[in-house]
């Protein structure tokens, strides 16, 4: 799209003015004029006004200037949310003798909120959460039973954070933030919490590519988990298979898929939050297959597209609340890949269509960057010639755009 600078300079290209000329019908000097237009520098708005006058641009040059002085207004506010944000969680891990207040409704409706709505929206309402909390916490302003369960809940609305950064492409904050919340698990004793919490550090550390260190936390968390309490095990069972796929061992990856089959079928008590803190069937099925792409294809590939398939026929037919819209998506990324794996390009690009036409605040990075290795699939000496592969390419790289 046009920049505000390209714009003008464009204009006064094609009116045959030069820099000295158009300055002095705007009151400004030549140097300030050459900054705007290379976009060295902002031009206030009534340059774009005066501009926008002086080269008969009907109001065009006005919009441009207008519309990107509001993404930068709103750029400057996310980040001033994430600063807030990541400094408080910098404090709940300091603070280890924080006494915490009563528990913030809110909590539940933003885990189960959480799997259908974009992450920048949910990390505001999550961070304005935790600063209700954060403030009720300071003060010591709280029942003398509340403490273990306002830890939860501080911890929980970490663990949002944790995955609202995560998703955003930020690993490093996200980190920050999953520290706070496993640190609130410590401090309320709940050893739920603190499994989720090594599911998530784990899943943070496979974003950056540390396979080791993620299987690291993957297993420290294997001592949270009791028999038949919950879903902890069963998702740290896949999560252990994604890191060993990503280490090229298929065997123990399999084998890591068959012990979460296992562990679930040992479920006796429900988790106590669903939302982003449950795993359900679907989020079992679209671990299979996201593990499974990582190998040399075959077998591997084969269960991949099964548990891909099943995992979004899950969710298609399933309760709302635990429809996962993100990961909803990259199921359909993960059953492109494993059809690329097995050579059924007509397959593949069946199954990452309904990506295409995302908008740009619902492509989380964990979408552009599992679309970008399919395209460089798809872009292999092998499908040269090949139709299908060159227009889901160019698809995939007009989204990416």
């Amino acid at each position: 799209m046009t920049t505000f600078s390209e714009r003008l300079r464009q204009l006064r290209m094609e009116a045959r003015w030069s820099l000295a000329g158009l300055a002095q019908h705007i009151h400004y000097d030549r140097t300030s004029l050459h900054h705007f237009e290379t976009g060295r520098r902002l031009a206030p708005l009534e340059v774009a006004v005066r501009a926008d006058d002086v080269l008969g641009a009907n109001g065009e040059l006005i919009a441009l200037w207008q519309r990107e002085d509001a993404e930068r207004r709103a750029a400057a506010a996310a980040h001033r949310t994430r600063a807030a944000a990541l400094a408080m969680s910098r404090d709940l891990t300091a603070l280890a003798d924080l006494d915490i207040s009563e528990l913030q409704e809110g909590v539940e409706a933003t885990a189960f909120d959480y799997l259908g709505n974009p992450p920048a929206p949910m990390m505001n309402r999550a961070h304005a959460l935790r600063g209700e909390a954060f403030e009720r916490l300071r003060s010591g302003h709280f029942r003398p039973g509340d403490r273990a369960d306002l830890y939860v809940a501080a911890g929980r609305l970490s663990g949002v954070l944790a995955y609202a950064l995560l998703d955003l492409g930020d690993a490093a904050e996200a980190h920050e933030h999953a520290t706070a919340a496993g640190r609130c698990a410590e401090f309320a004793g709940d050893s739920e919490l603190a499994a989720w919490v090594a599911g998530t550090r784990s899943l943070i550390s496979r974003f950056q590519g540390d396979y080791g260190r993620a299987l690291a936390f993957i297993r420290d968390g294997y001592q949270w988990v009791g028999s038949g309490h919950g879903t902890g095990e069963a998702r740290l069972r896949c999560g252990e298979a994604q890191c060993l796929a990503n280490l090229g061992d298929s065997r123990a990856a399999n084998t890591a898929l068959d012990e979460a089959e296992s562990a679930r079928e040992r479920i006796r008590r429900p988790d106590s939050l669903d939302g982003l803190f449950g795993f359900s069937r679907a989020k079992q099925s679209y671990y299979a297959g996201s593990s499974l792409i990582w190998l040399q294809g075959g077998h591997d590939a084969e269960r991949a597209e099964r548990e891909a398939v099943t995992a979004i026929e899950l969710w298609r037919t399933g309760p709302e609340a635990e429809r996962s819209l993100d990961d909803e998506r990259l199921a359909h990324i993960y059953l492109a890949t494993a059809r690329v794996q097995l050579d059924n390009v007509e397959g593949a690009a069946d199954a990452i269509r309904p990506i295409l036409s995302l908008p740009e605040e619902e492509q989380i990075s964990w979408i552009v960057k599992r679309a970008d290795r399919l395209a460089g699939m798809l872009s292999a000496p092998r499908y040269a010639g090949n139709r299908t592969a060159a227009e889901t390419v160019a698809a995939i790289n007009a989204l990416a755009a």
